[in-house]
């Protein structure tokens, strides 16, 4: 049986970003607090004692104080069921939490050499100590594969501790209980729907996609940002090849959206986007949920 909990389905900055006043943060301080989300990530487990998260978002602490299956075992003064960390990039949203796991329990870091490359270039994890960051045997398999998309922000226009050529930055995972055969996909960032990721994905029981912005201007329309999402390297919801139009007919079964930009308006359960959203079979996670395959 493999177990998946949702952490955090928002982009960097989660809902409401702590210096933002955009409409949707707006409504998740006042009248709307079910707005609230913690930065993308999730755990999964095949034996519900030993979990593996997706990314280590900078709001692990409360994640992890938010989701009893990430509490210490009972009676055991030092203890995670943390196992590992899988990394799908680079990006301060996808490694900052590794710092908040710096206090001795053993884990591993699953990540592409490129991101490893980042890791070991940046002196400050060296906090986790090498003699208990290790690697651990699980009955969960992962494949990762590369899709579109871009190195961390943070190295533009520097060296590539990683070097510069091939793919890797960005990975999307198969996850699967070898078991029980179960599988599903996780791609928190993608620049394109390239016709080997439509075939990769069709007919999965589970795809969580990234869902950072609706429009690919929007940052820019609403005077948040100057850069399109696909200069972030993320592909919009909507639009001719948006994602929900570009994985359209291909009989995924649960299609959920996470790294969910505050920016965008299909947060917010009463827009026109939003219900065009969920016609389309996709839904957005909220922190916490559990989904069993």
């Amino acid at each position: 049986m493999l177990r998946v909990v949702v952490l955090g389905a928002a982009a960097g900055g989660g809902v409401p970003q702590w210096n933002c006043g955009c409409e949707v943060c707006r409504a998740a301080r006042g009248e709307h607090p079910e707005l609230k989300s913690t930065q993308a990530s999730v755990a999964i487990s095949a034996d519900g004692e030993h979990w593996f998260l997706i990314n280590a978002s900078p709001d692990l602490r409360q994640q992890s104080i938010a989701t009893p299956q990430l509490h210490p075992a009972k009676g055991r003064l030092r203890h995670s069921p943390i196992a590992g960390v899988i990394l799908t990039n680079g990006e301060v949203d996808a490694v900052a939490g590794l710092l908040s796991m710096r206090e001795g329990s053993p884990f591993a870091i699953y990540a592409h050499p490129k991101v490893l490359a980042v890791l070991k270039a940046n002196s400050i994890f060296n906090v986790l100590s090498a003699e208990k960051v290790r690697r651990v045997a699980i009955g969960i398999e992962i494949l990762p594969f590369a899709v579109p998309g871009k190195a961390a922000w943070y190295l533009e226009g520097k060296e590539h501790p990683g070097g510069q050529q091939g793919d890797g930055d960005t990975l999307g995972l198969r996850i699967r209980d070898k078991a029980a055969g179960k599988h599903f996909y996780f791609i928190a960032a993608c620049a394109d729907v390239t016709d080997a990721l439509k075939s990769r994905l069709a007919g999965a029981s589970l795809v969580f996609f990234d869902g950072t912005v609706w429009r690919d201007d929007e940052l820019i329309t609403q005077g948040l940002g100057s850069k399109t999402g696909q200069a972030m390297g993320h592909i919009a919801m909507a639009g001719k090849s948006g994602a929900i139009e570009s994985l359209a007919d291909l009989d995924i079964d649960r299609k959920m959206f996470l790294h969910i930009n505050n920016s965008n308006p299909a947060l917010l359960a009463s827009s026109a986007e939003r219900k065009m959203l969920e016609r389309a079979g996709w839904q957005i996670p909220a922190d916490g949920m559990e989904i069993v395959l």
